[in-house]
């Protein structure tokens, strides 16, 4: 069966589950807002037939997850999920415990998790690391071209006016050059004491902009009193605004490329269909989606499907 034909019965037989589940939740009286709390979908793990999906309390990652389970539930797979969790420090522990069988996480900032000093900051460097890092039970699956991470981001004009592709290209920029973000970033490695440390960069100033990549670090740019700026790779604004990130060859910042962590119960099939997601998801896929969520103000569930709809694998 076709894979959009496959989601079409697959979601008309979730919906209908969901809503015998919820008539049975109703007549017993039975309610939590732990999203992990015992007792109504989370019982469904129990059986040992069905996948469990979590997500973190973020947008975006709750898009990825949505994917994985509408992907899962249309090869046949039964799928429960606990999206919203909260952060590593919660949902990390259950995932250790065989609570959630699947999430999506971020390979570096994961990487950092259980090994704070790991030296690694290039993708497939950080990817390895962190499959050697994982615990007894647990392995991460194959990791997405999508990343969600610190970047350096000019606008296209002045990409085009410098023909900037990677960091090491703003070295052909004679004209003064000022870094914008919030003022921590000043000292941290990938501020102008550290570009120059790793790319010879030199005398960059730097303009504190305390709104973590937002609309005025964006009006900033776009009237050139500063001439890049640190925003999120997935951030919406990107396409929004005709942004260009500029590919980071050395490891100035941490790579964070999406990447689906598994337990055991995921088998060679389920693990299959994962890769298959993972590896069509572009950088852009993911800036796009964000962007549905954000400014459509649409569904996880809505954005997942048509983004599913969209795929040949």
């Amino acid at each position: 069966m076709h894979r959009r034909t496959a989601l079409r019965s697959a979601r008309l037989g979730a919906a209908l589950t969901a809503g015998a589940l919820a008539l049975t939740a109703a007549l017993t009286g039975c309610s939590s807002s732990d999203p992990l709390s015992s007792g109504g979908d989370s019982d469904a793990s129990a059986k040992g037939d069905t996948i469990v999906v979590g997500s973190q309390d973020y947008y975006s990652n709750e898009i990825i997850a949505e994917i994985y389970a509408q992907a899962l539930e249309a090869d046949g797979f039964d799928v429960d999920r606990q999206f919203r969790i909260g952060q590593r420090e919660v949902y990390l522990p259950e995932i250790e415990s065989g609570k959630i069988d699947l999430f999506p996480e971020y390979s570096g900032n994961l990487l950092q998790y259980f090994v704070s000093d790991a030296p690694e900051r290039l993708s497939d460097d950080v990817y390895d690391a962190l499959s050697a890092a994982m615990p007894k039970g647990l392995r991460v699956l194959e990791q997405s071209p999508a990343t969600d991470q610190d970047t350096y981001v000019v606008t296209r004009a002045f990409a085009e006016k410098w023909d900037l592709k990677t960091v090491d290209d703003l070295k052909n920029v004679t004209d003064p050059l000022t870094f914008g973000s919030n003022s921590e970033a000043e000292s941290r490695p990938y501020g102008p004491a550290g570009l120059e440390k790793t790319y010879g960069i030199k005398d960059v100033k730097f303009t504190p902009i305390e709104d973590s990549g937002g609309p005025l670090t964006v009006k900033a740019l776009q009237d050139g009193s500063i001439q890049f700026a640190n925003i999120y790779s997935a951030d919406p604004s990107l396409a929004a605004n005709d942004l260009v990130t500029l590919e980071d060859t050395k490891g100035i910042f941490l790579a964070s490329n999406v990447v689906p962590i598994a337990s055991d119960k995921v088998d060679d099939k389920a693990e299959g269909v994962i890769n298959d997601v993972s590896a069509a998801m572009t950088p852009e896929d993911l800036v796009e989606l964000n962007g549905q969520s954000v400014n459509d103000e649409r569904s996880a569930e809505d954005i997942a499907k048509e983004w599913l709809d969209g795929q040949s694998f």
